[in-house]
């Protein structure tokens, strides 16, 4: 086992990193498949803002795979750095403080990429 837990940095390991990037690729999958049947559809363009759930998915994962932490386990005080499952408390004094914040910003910066793309669908085509 490797446990490179660093609070508010590094709080998964490769297993739990890759399959937060595929579900960035299945988020990213399902927000083109949306945002081009929205865009054929004779639907007021409004509804493109679905494509914002997707796109925070998305994002989400890609965010998460990259800064390497896991932003619900940030919010529930864990880590992991072995296979799925073997999720274990934070142990460190103020730590989950630290993971805390990490996982405020990512689900923030998540958001607003999602609504970002949803904005830009609603504006395309008009």
């Amino acid at each position: 086992m490797s446990d490179d837990y660093v609070p508010g940095t590094c709080n998964i390991g490769p297993q739990e990193i890759a399959m937060r990037r595929r579900a960035g690729y299945v988020g990213l999958a399902v927000t083109a498949t949306l945002g081009a049947a929205l865009l054929r559809s004779d639907l007021h363009p409004a509804w493109r803002l679905a494509v914002a759930l997707p796109a925070a998915g998305a994002a989400s994962g890609y965010l998460q795979a990259r800064q390497r932490f896991c932003a619900n386990y940030g919010f529930r005080g864990l880590h992991n750095f072995d296979a799925r499952g073997h999720e274990r408390p934070v142990a460190i004094a103020g730590a989950r403080e630290e993971d805390r914040r990490r996982s405020l910003q990512i689900a923030a910066t998540s958001a607003a990429i999602g609504l970002g793309v949803a904005l830009v669908a609603v504006a395309v085509g008009r």
